[in-house]
């Protein structure tokens, strides 16, 4: 099962109002479950850097089924996961990659966020991927 445009655009938006209502300013890519890009914005004046982490984090998280956060805390010095992050042409271990689940749990796609911090990345990115479910 694969996320759809109209999907993705929901999640989007969902990101965005929640972006503008913290004044931060963000990018945000979503990709579907075979991870390809179906959906992207970068909001006016958002990192020009953050857009590649952004699409890495929605990547990652769909590449291992999880949250990229819980990923990073995997591969910390001395973590089973140790040095993941070189793997798959790089990824991104730290909160603002997650899983977006259709109402039936199901794995769709997943929604990675960049721009402030990662605390503020992961609560956009979870309300874009929780406007889907």
């Amino acid at each position: 099962m694969n996320i759809t445009l109209e999907q993705a655009q929901k999640a989007i938006e969902a990101s965005i109002a929640k972006s503008k209502e913290m004044n931060v300013k963000m990018n945000i890519a979503v990709m579907d479950s075979g991870v390809n890009l179906v959906a992207f914005a970068k909001m006016d004046d958002a990192w020009l850097g953050s857009i590649d982490i952004a699409q890495k984090k929605a990547r990652t998280a769909r590449y291992f089924n999880m949250n990229t956060g819980e990923i990073g805390k995997l591969s910390q010095p001395g973590q089973p996961l140790y040095n993941i992050e070189h793997s798959n042409n790089g990824l991104i271990t730290f909160p603002g990659g997650v899983l977006i689940k259709d109402s039936s749990g199901n794995i769709i796609g997943s929604i990675g966020v960049s721009g402030s911090s990662v605390e503020d990345d992961h609560e956009v990115a979870s309300v874009g991927a929780a406007a889907i479910s």
